[in-house]
């Protein structure tokens, strides 16, 4: 199949990892777009693109991926949510809109499911989508560059990702820490901004913390939102040491050095 977007999106299923319940579910859409002729076609080659990048544009919207078939009169369609809400509001503006008007005609073959996301371990292709990730996430190149360097320097001990069939919705990094004591770093973690506040960054921590559980995990961060996960502020020689430096596991040693991966230097 030929891909008619632009999008970095999962070439095949993945529905490896360990789910998250969400309350409520996201909404998944997969199916075909069966055109009956050549003049069909034409209109979705004509008006797909456009419509494609309204979608995409929708603040509810994880994934709209087309892909056309072998068979050029038949497309597939691969779509995400935030939830019912964010999917009706997209059925809303595509009725109303030229493709919804020009297309009525075109056979529609779609499954409508809840959908939930998954954490697993980072694996190769996920490396352009993780960095997209955390761009979007914090609104800048520095912790995308954070996580580039990190897994360059042979330096991510652990990195998570919460995904649905292969978009990534959240990622979190673990890195090693130089110290007196078993211990790793967090950071950074990371949620797409339509998926915050909906317990997936907890849900990360939460794994980051059951997968490496013989170490320390410390990180920089905001007090009244991690001591929920049992973290406490920590007195430990650093740069960054503070009330925002925080840390949680066996074995710290309170007035002990720390020292970060390289790669941390380089945010200056």
């Amino acid at each position: 199949m030929s891909c008619t977007c632009e999008h970095h999106h999962a070439t095949t299923c993945d529905s490896s990892g360990t789910p998250i319940t969400l309350q409520p579910p996201m909404v998944a859409l997969t199916g075909r777009l069966i055109c009956a002729d050549a003049a069909q076609m034409l209109t979705a080659l004509s008006l797909l693109p456009e419509h494609t990048r309204l979608s995409r544009a929708e603040p509810g919207n994880l994934r709209f991926d087309p892909t056309q078939d072998e068979n050029p009169l038949i497309w597939h369609l691969s779509e995400l949510f935030t939830d019912a809400e964010a999917f009706a509001a997209h059925h809303t503006r595509t009725k109303d809109s030229e493709w919804g008007r020009s297309s009525t005609a075109i056979t529609r073959d779609f499954q409508r499911i809840d959908a939930h996301p998954l954490i697993r371990q980072e694996i190769p292709s996920d490396g352009d989508a993780i960095g997209a990730l955390n761009r979007r996430a914090f609104g800048g190149d520095d912790e995308a560059k954070l996580v580039d360097a990190l897994r360059r320097d042979g330096d991510l001990n652990l990195s998570l990702v919460a995904h649905h069939d292969g978009t990534i919705l959240g990622h979190i990094a673990l890195s090693p820490l130089l110290a007196p004591f078993p211990a790793l770093a967090l950071a950074p973690v990371a949620v797409h901004p339509a998926m915050q506040k909906r317990g997936l960054g907890k849900a990360l921590i939460r794994a980051a913390i059951e997968a490496r559980p013989d170490h320390a995990i410390i990180l920089l961060g905001d007090p009244a939102y991690y001591s929920r996960m049992g973290f406490q502020p920590v007195d430990l020689q650093s740069p960054y040491a503070g009330p925002f430096l925080q840390g949680t596991g066996p074995g710290i040693q309170p007035g002990a050095q720390i020292t970060h991966a390289p790669a941390f230097a380089a945010l200056g």
